[in-house]
């Protein structure tokens, strides 16, 4: 099997005999703190930057997206209104543009404001072998609903574009709590499922559960294994129960373990489980974990590049870049009150990623993001 997890210029990919088209263009207009973007993506797409930049205002576009596919924007804009959601404002920006292009298909949404705030969708627009179908003045997107083909190919993509945040670790977090034992069909944005995804795991692909717990015992050596059963109380709910390696007849909870551990575990589950989505999207996943389990995250997602699924992430690491190639690298600053957006080039830094690490010359600010005296 070929590696294509590196090939930039190239649209379409193939995974074991399968075509798989990734997201190889995106453009955006008047988002927040983003007045234009028209930016390259690859397998693997790391944004760095210092606070504010707009780093967390792109990879929240695309949870926009997912909304509007959802066909929730009516309800989401009565909270975020066009004033929040515009560049500066409706005195500045009239409407909001997004294009998402997959190859030869694409993907475009014009969003303008009615008086009382809320957004409508003046444009919705597919493409399928660069043909366009064009549907205008909607409440809400068609594309969930439409029966042709290009739209059901869309899909696919859309409904993928959730962002996985696993920061929540309080004692009451949703990662830390019981969970329905048959809500397992995907691994919720907040890891509030994760007993019950690791147990369908269990059950139905049980090869996967060991891979999974083999990656958490090199960076956790006292973990042993999960023990995943559903509550002797109430059947239809189940607890996240591990075992110790140094003690394996005594069992612990989800309550027991630290805060990185447990945002670990959720990540190892999320980059190893065995049908992946067409795009994750993490936000600073690095947070509280050991530097050794950010090598590993590095390494659990140059996997996941390389299968069926492409990765979109936002990160303050200097040990998880380092452990990436620079053209995978988008460094996010802001000048003249608007968010930039670059793509490093492994040629041009040559000369000194003999000397330094990528890391190394963001801290001595070699390269952009990093915080600017106005």
């Amino acid at each position: 099997m070929i590696n294509l997890s590196y090939i930039c210029n190239g649209i379409v990919y193939y995974f074991d005999n399968e075509i798989f088209t990734m997201l190889n263009r995106i453009i955006i207009d008047g988002y927040k703190s983003i007045h234009h973007v028209d930016l390259e993506l690859r397998p693997i797409n790391i944004l760095i930057g210092s606070n504010g930049v707009g780093k967390t205002n792109f990879i929240s576009f695309f949870r926009l997206i997912n909304i509007i596919y959802e066909q929730r924007l009516h309800n989401y804009t009565m909270q975020n209104s066009a004033e929040r959601l515009f560049h500066y404002g409706r005195k500045q920006t009239k409407e909001l543009k997004g294009y998402l292009e997959f190859g030869d298909n694409a993907y475009g949404v014009t969003l303008q404001a009615r008086n009382n705030g809320s957004l409508f969708i003046a444009e919705e627009r597919s493409y399928y072998q660069s043909r366009p179908n064009v549907v205008s003045n909607l409440d809400e997107s068609y594309i969930k609903d439409s029966t042709t083909f290009s739209d059901k190919w869309l899909r696919e993509y859309l409904q993928s574009y959730k962002i996985f945040h696993f920061h929540d670790t309080s004692k009451d977090a949703p990662l830390r709590s019981s969970a329905n034992i048959n809500d397992n069909r995907f691994l919720k944005t907040d890891g509030s499922n994760l007993p019950a995804f690791l147990y369908m795991l269990q059950e139905k692909h049980p090869k996967t559960l060991k891979r999974i717990e083999l990656t958490i015992r090199s960076v956790m050596p006292y973990f042993g294994n999960f023990s995943l059963a559903p509550s002797l109380l109430d059947e239809s709910q189940i607890n996240l129960q591990w075992s110790d390696m140094e003690n394996n007849e005594k069992y612990f909870d989800a309550n027991d373990l630290s805060d990185g551990s447990i945002r670990f575990i959720a990540l190892a589950t999320l980059l190893q489980q065995p049908v992946l989505p067409k795009v994750i999207i993490i936000d600073e996943p690095e947070l509280g974990l050991h530097p050794t389990a950010i090598v590993k995250l590095a390494g659990m997602i140059k996997s996941v590049a390389s299968r069926d699924c492409q990765v979109i992430i936002s990160t303050q690491s200097v040990n998880l870049i380092n452990n990436f190639d620079a053209e995978d690298i988008i460094t996010v600053d802001r000048k003249d009150r608007q968010s930039s957006f670059n793509r490093l080039n492994n040629d041009t830094l040559q000369s000194w990623l003999n000397d330094y690490s990528l890391g190394e010359l963001w801290t001595k600010s070699i390269i952009n993001g990093q915080p600017k005296l106005l």
